[in-house]
Order: structure tokens, then C-alpha cells, then sequence
């Protein structure tokens, strides 16, 4: 019934910009935080870029100055703006929800970047 769809990932040249999204319905009542995590092929998990519910943001070091992970709260609604890509982005993004009880996850979109 709580359902994430992601939406903007692809095939991107270096230095190039994607802006990924993440719809949000269903009953998620006390939302903690949102956010995006990433995994790539011979790596494990990492959390990219989350947002509180009072707004403060964290992201991972290697996207500070990039990224920038942003919500709309009428939409239900988390995006991640992704500039200046480099090849080491190349991973698949989840995005999530998170409250007390559960998280809840995207399907994945993929994020190639790649000359």
C-alpha cells in the first residue's frame, strides 16, 4: 500500500546533471527522514543524501557540492539534483522513507555516467 516510484535516472556523460525523484503514496504518517542511497557493482550500500523532517540535510562527502537532496512536502515528493556527475556516481539509487516502524523503498533507478 506505501509505494515509493522513482523516477529520472539514465545515461549521462561526465560533468553532466540528472535530478532523480521519488513519489511517495499511501499511509506513512511520522516520517523521520527521506533520503537516497546508492549501490554499485563490488560495493556495499551508502547513504547519499538524507533529509529530516525539520529540514536539515546530510550527504555523503563525495557528493558534497553536487548533490542536493530537496522535498516537497505537498507532493510527497524527494528529489536529488546531480551535478557535475563522475563516473564513481554510476550506481543504482534508492530512494526511502523512514519512520518509527518501517522503512520504505524505492524500486531502484539506474544511474549511468559514462563518456
Amino acid at each position: 500500500q506505501v509505494q515509493l516510484v522513482e523516477s529520472g535516472g539514465g545515461l549521462v556523460q561526465p560533468g553532466g546533471s540528472l535530478r532523480l525523484s521519488c513519489k511517495a503514496s499511501g499511509n506513512i504518517f511520522r516520517i523521520n527522514s527521506m533520503g537516497w542511497y546508492r549501490q554499485a557493482p563490488g560495493k556495499q550500500r551508502e547513504l547519499v543524501a538524507a533529509i529530516a523532517s525539520a529540514g536539515s540535510t546530510n550527504y555523503l562527502d563525495s557528493v558534497k557540492g553536487r548533490f542536493t537532496i530537496s522535498r516537497d512536502n505537498a507532493k510527497n515528493t524527494v528529489y536529488l539534483q546531480m551535478n557535475s556527475l563522475k563516473p564513481e556516481d554510476t550506481a543504482v539509487y534508492y530512494c526511502y522513507v523512514r519512520n518509527l516502524r518501517s522503512d520504505y523503498w524505492g524500486q531502484g533507478t539506474q544511474v549511468t555516467v559514462s563518456s
